[in-house]
């Protein structure tokens, strides 16, 4: 059974902002490490089209920035699905729609043999954490407090304990926090 991992980029007060952070080439390795790592990515609309508007580009037309350039062909190749009330197709030639309600579009998914499924989208975050589907936090936090965007973990219902598994620290100050939920 394939792990579902939340991967996020967040400040250091907790909000996720892809401008608020330091995106240098540690932190792109990273992410490309994660996405190499990974069968698949989930996404919300809003995080689907930022991802789509700018890294397919970079895939077919190299920046000379070898991290840059690395992470545009991970992310390009990964399968996404995208989950969306309003998107009636998507653009990005490895990315598909989601069938299902997610609940079940991701249960399927996580019985699929495979690589783990990664998340990429906040508002996914959130609804998998309350249905208890996250097997485990990527959580990179970053030395910046940005005084206003949207929280991460923002309309959780139930309180959830974590339990640290890791740390990775960058040459930049940000940190990676690996945790897994405690079972109730």
């Amino acid at each position: 059974m394939r792990k579902i991992i939340a991967g996020i980029n967040m400040t250091l007060d907790g909000n996720c902002d892809h401008t608020a952070g330091i995106a240098d080439d540690e932190l792109h390795q990273h992410y490309t490490d994660l996405l190499r790592n990974s069968g698949i990515i989930l996404y919300g609309r809003k995080t689907y089209q930022l991802m789509e508007s700018y890294w397919p580009a970079v895939a077919q037309n190299p920046t000379g920035n070898k991290s840059n350039d690395e992470f545009a062909i991970a992310i390009d190749n990964i399968p996404k699905v995208v989950f969306s009330r309003t998107l009636k197709n998507v653009e990005w030639e490895s990315a598909t729609l989601a069938k299902k309600d997610i609940q079940e579009e991701v249960l399927a998914l996580k019985q699929q043999a495979g690589k783990d499924i990664l998340i990429g989208s906040r508002s996914l975050i959130i609804t998998l954490l309350n249905l208890g589907l996250i097997d485990e936090f990527q959580l990179c936090v970053h030395p910046v407090i940005a005084g206003k965007g949207l929280q991460l973990f923002e309309n959780i219902s139930d309180r959830i304990m974590l339990k640290l598994i890791k740390t990775k620290t960058f040459a930049s100050g940000v940190i990676a926090l690996y945790y897994e939920p405690r079972q109730k």
